[in-house]
């Protein structure tokens, strides 16, 4: 899976689930890794 910002790959844990976030745009929801999330949530502030 990758990062639906910068395209990088995303990490999974050992039960196959993603370690970024979710997010929803435009009604779909994308996939972030945690680096674009940390810097999603510098923007909102």
């Amino acid at each position: 899976m990758k990062c639906s910002k910068c395209n990088k790959k995303v990490e999974k844990t050992f039960l196959d689930k993603p370690k970024g976030t979710y997010i929803r745009t435009k009604g779909k929801l994308d996939l972030i890794c945690s680096e674009c999330q940390k810097e999603e949530s510098n923007n909102k502030k």
